[in-house]
């Protein structure tokens, strides 16, 4: 009888859940490079929100930001890349640990935001042509939302090393895009971002539409582009696009995601980006598979 009980909660909280304190994701993606086709990543992420999360206000995938929810996440990435170099090949496997905390805060006169993360990167090198290389990256912002679920934020980044990534934005926005962020700051270690956020309903219907824009200016400049449409507040699809202006391996990226959430609980979700690369042949295609679990 304990049995049933525990398996009929259980069920109840994935099937019929319209608040949730934690959430669980995860993600891997394939890489399939000019050099090589045997590439992945894997990532996970837990969130802890301070005060339960309605998932009732509009689209699921945006609950959290729908409610202003303050959170505080840790998130894991391994990688695993081997490719032809001269003399010999690359072969590393690579380790990213982060922790992020998020703050809505009411004012008189619009909800301001803060954050704050830390990633540590430690690539482990697996022959010697690879050498071992450890990097920290700390982020700031701030900003406020200056409309009903418009947010603006700037803010300052700072990364010890060229390789030394986001976690959370790979989780987010791919591998790929993760890289491209970091050599874009490259040996300037310090860089300004800026980015906005909004989610919207389409009026006369139960869908929504979400826009995302952000801005790196490190040694060189990059900005992205994303935006998705929900068909319903389970159902997603969405496009996206970043370009920076270094002079190195990823020039531009565009890439295209779906999402689905079986239950309020439940989500699975796919996608695809495409890189292009300057000056090396290294054009690179991924494809991924995320899944999240909330309580």
């Amino acid at each position: 009888m304990k049995k049933l009980g525990l398996a009929t909660a259980l069920l109840l909280a994935m099937t019929g859940a319209q608040a949730y304190q934690f959430e669980v994701q995860g993600q891997s993606e394939f890489l399939d490079t000019t050099e090589n086709d045997q590439n992945f990543t894997g990532a996970v992420q837990g969130t802890y929100y301070f005060k339960n999360v309605d998932s009732t206000k509009g689209p699921l995938a945006e609950a959290a930001f729908l409610n202003q929810a303050s959170n505080f996440s840790l998130a894991y990435q391994y990688g695993q890349y081997d490719a032809p170099r001269e003399g010999g090949r690359s072969d590393v496997e690579s380790h990213v640990y982060g922790a992020k905390a998020e703050a809505y805060i009411p004012t008189k006169f619009v909800p301001a935001y803060a954050s704050a993360s830390y990633s540590h990167t430690h690539n482990d090198g697996k022959n010697e042509f690879t050498a071992d290389d450890n990097g920290d990256r700390y982020a700031l912002e701030v900003g406020a939302l200056l409309a009903p679920n418009f947010l603006v934020a700037v803010g300052y980044t700072s990364i010890a090393d060229t390789m030394a990534v986001d976690a959370f934005g790979t989780l987010a926005n791919g591998a790929v895009k993760a890289v491209g962020e970091a050599l874009t700051i490259n040996e300037d270690q310090d860089a300004i971002t800026a980015r906005t956020k909004y989610v919207g309903a389409i009026d006369g219907t139960n869908m929504a539409i979400g826009f995302e824009t952000g801005l790196v200016y490190g040694e060189s400049t990059a900005y992205n582009l994303k935006t998705d449409l929900y068909l319903t507040p389970a159902l997603s699809v969405g496009a996206s696009y970043a370009e920076t202006s270094g002079d190195f391996l990823i020039d531009s990226a565009w890439g295209a995601n779906v999402n689905y959430f079986i239950t309020p609980a439940v989500a699975v979700g796919a996608s695809y980006v495409n890189a292009n690369a300057e000056n090396a042949a290294v054009d690179t295609q991924t494809v991924g598979l995320n899944a999240k679990f909330r309580f």
